[in-house]
């Protein structure tokens, strides 16, 4: 009998924030544990960075990268996204109207909500104003800008009482009507055999049946009550692609092609099963 001696383990990526907590539980505490290498201390631009010099096999990227990325196919149904307040990715500042915005300090961790910030200013405020890559450090990015983008779990927490606070979901269901995804899982297609033994769907069901767990474990890490957790996750996320927010996907391709945050826009490719 012939034993393939080049088998390894699926390698993938994932931020450590919590709106992914239900779509890796499985990989970490639950039934798929020990199936795939999972790596979770990146941010969401690196897991991008990994995924095209090939370090893993699938990440979960913002979703920007796959009109920048080659030779990659989306997972289909599986992921975080809003049908209108997402809560962790925001604009803070202490203006009450963004039509007064003249610098905006761009977290450095981010991409697909970086284009969308240039989207809104663009498209739908109809300027732009100067844009500046840093640190995501709130009070520092204020010093030099009007505005700071932020995302993540450090969002939720930014005191509501001493800055005003735009939810880019909001905004950008306000102005389309359409929800946002803001990452999805994106497998690199010379790995596509062994991706596709991976039930994506399967561990987001997992994670959100375990919701209670990941409230737990996450409440004693990030600064939130457990109630928050779940509301958040219950509230704010949706981890599956329905109709709506794939039309706001395509939407937010076209308008990133458009304004030239894309070179061109090509149409959905997922896994087949």
């Amino acid at each position: 009998m012939n034993v393939r001696n080049d088998y390894r383990l699926p390698r993938m990526a994932a931020s450590s924030y919590l709106n992914t907590a239900p779509l890796i539980w499985s990989f970490i505490q639950g039934s798929q544990r020990g199936a795939v290498e999972l790596s979770t201390d990146k941010a969401p631009a690196r897991c991008a960075e990994m995924l095209a010099s090939g370090e893993v096999d699938v990440a979960l990227v913002p979703v920007i990268e796959y009109q920048r990325l080659s030779d990659i196919l989306i997972i289909p149904d599986v992921c975080v996204g809003s049908r209108s307040a997402v809560r962790s990715v925001v604009l803070a500042t202490k203006l009450n109207n963004l039509k007064k915005v003249k610098r905006v300090a761009l977290d450095d961790s981010s991409r697909t909500s970086v284009a969308l910030v240039k989207i809104i200013f663009r498209q739908f405020l109809g300027f732009e104003p100067e844009w500046q890559t840093t640190r995501p450090d709130l009070r520092s990015m204020l010093q030099h800008s009007d505005a700071a983008l932020i995302i993540g779990d450090p969002a939720m927490k930014i005191p509501r009482d001493q800055f005003r606070v735009f939810d880019l979901a909001t905004l950008w269901h306000e102005f389309t009507g359409l929800g946002f995804v803001f990452a999805m899982w994106i497998a690199r297609k010379d790995r596509v055999g062994e991706i596709r033994s991976i039930d994506f769907a399967a561990a987001r069901d997992e994670g959100l049946a375990n919701l209670e767990a990941i409230a737990r474990h996450y409440a004693k890490q990030i600064g939130l009550t457990e109630d928050e957790i779940r509301n958040y996750l219950t509230e704010n996320i949706e981890f599956s692609v329905d109709e709506e927010l794939r039309k706001g996907l395509t939407l937010y391709f076209d308008l990133a092609q458009a304004h030239k945050l894309t070179d061109a826009t090509k149409p959905l490719e997922f896994i087949s099963s």
